[in-house]
């Protein structure tokens, strides 16, 4: 991805994950459409056809001030409820569920576009109602935009609509169902956008490993790592004459003055950068790494699927204790599983134009990503025989789909854990044998062999 792309990426994500700007955007159009559709009344107005003008609003000036403050008045109460009504879901989605989901909620185009809606019409009410002028003594001629008043009616009639439509979406949206659909499709966005196909990409190879006299740079800010500049690091590399190793992933945590990168002359292991390219590197990657203070879904692979464990962990919680939201959001991480391991997952090594590796990216693979779902589900899961057999039936769908040795190592080793905590358990007999049987079918799944269930 070259940078400029990487940057309008980053910036989409950063606006479609807030709510105020889509609704801000639409608050200037309508602030400008309140100035421009009077002016437009104002020219058109005696040339409009008798049969157009019967649709338009007939009333005087008085009549035009109370439906416009009518609907300005509606709608500030509207939006006003709306807002609640979204911070009362999002509260809901955190406790219930994951403050990770908020980002998704925050997101969601439907919820950003009603109230943008519903400001917009607002906005333009009052706009257009200080147009609206009575005939007076000073031989001021009466003016009442017809065209003007008539939008802001439809404004309002489209308003309510809106609002019926919004209160039915609400309630789609704070089901798991609606939930973790939204995250598995952002984790397949973020594959296609980020990841090559094991078809298209050729193997890697091994990346060069930092010598013992690498040099370390550190970070200069505190916080989780959202976003990596390539380009810059491969061009400050490039000029060093140099090789980058960036030890930590994206949406890994990393602290001030914590080493976060290796650096050492390329070709030339044992000989030591000057102090002018270190100086240079280190403002490169200090540059480069951008923090925040929350992980993103732009560059950030394991991201969804922290997001569905999350929700995993908190149902099995004892305060919630709803294995069958478990077991569904397993679902899902079973399906993004079985997607990423179509994808070359790993670290990512970066070459100037003369094949050269300057810069190697740290990137979970398939094992971490694997080991991230499995690790808490089986520790807080262990004791539910049905939590854990979905986690064998997702061990079984991913041995059969993993393509490379190292992918179906990761599945071998997660049952052998797996397998390790149902022993130490005291389970049905009949939960136990249920138990084996899915880990036998994991077995013959990884031979290509499928049995029915």
């Amino acid at each position: 991805m070259d940078a400029s792309r990487q940057r309008l990426t980053v910036f989409a994500d950063a606006v479609r994950s807030r709510l105020w700007p889509v609704p801000a955007f639409w608050v200037v159009i309508a602030f400008a459409a309140g100035i421009g559709v009077p002016e437009l009344d104002a020219a058109l107005d005696a040339q409009l056809p008798q049969w157009l003008a019967d649709y338009l609003f007939g009333g005087g000036a008085d009549a035009a001030r109370e439906v416009l403050g009518a609907v300005a008045t509606s709608l500030i109460t509207v939006t006003s409820l709306t807002f609640s009504l979204t911070l009362v879901t999002l509260q809901l989605a955190s406790s219930q569920y994951t403050p990770r989901l908020l980002r998704t909620f925050a997101a969601d185009r439907f919820v950003q576009r009603t109230l943008a809606l519903f400001l917009a019409t607002f906005v333009y009410a009052l706009t257009v109602l200080r147009t609206v002028r009575n005939g007076g003594d000073n031989a001021e001629p009466e003016f009442v935009p017809q065209i003007a008043v008539t939008l802001g009616y439809f404004l309002a009639v489209a308003s309510v609509v809106a609002l019926v439509v919004f209160l039915g979406h609400l309630v789609r949206q704070i089901r798991i169902e609606t939930m973790v659909e939204h995250v598995g499709n952002d984790i397949q966005q973020s594959a296609v956008r980020l990841l090559d196909p094991l078809d298209d990409a050729p193997a890697a190879d091994e990346p060069p490993a930092p010598p013992d006299g690498a040099a370390l740079l550190t970070a200069r800010s505190s916080g989780f790592l959202t976003e990596l500049e390539e380009s810059a690091l491969l061009s400050a590399a490039a000029a060093a004459d140099a090789v980058l190793w960036i030890d930590r992933p994206v949406g890994s945590e990393i602290v001030a003055g914590v080493p976060v990168a290796f650096a050492w002359p390329a070709g030339r292991p044992t000989i030591r950068l000057t102090d002018e390219q270190l100086t240079a590197l280190h403002d490169c990657v200090a540059a480069s790494l951008h923090v925040g203070t929350e992980r993103t879904a732009s560059q950030d692979i394991g991201y969804g699927l922290r997001q569905l464990t999350d929700v995993v962990v908190r149902a099995l919680s004892p305060g919630i204790n709803d294995p069958t939201t478990a077991v569904h959001a397993l679902n899902s991480c079973s399906a993004a599983l079985c997607e990423l391991a179509g994808y070359r997952l790993g670290r990512r090594v970066l070459r100037d134009d003369h094949h050269v590796v300057r810069v190697v990216i740290a990137r979970p693979d398939f094992a971490d990503l694997l080991d991230g779902v499995c690790a808490q589900t089986r520790l807080y899961g262990a004791s539910d025989p049905a939590v854990l057999a979905r986690l064998l039936s997702m061990l079984r769908e991913l041995a059969w789909v993993v393509a490379l040795p190292t992918d179906r190592d990761a599945v071998r080793d997660q049952l052998d854990r797996g397998l390790r905590v149902i022993a130490e358990q005291d389970f049905d007999p009949a939960d136990r044998r249920r138990l084996e049987r899915l880990a036998d079918q994991v077995l013959l799944a990884l031979d290509g062999r499928w049995k029915q269930s």
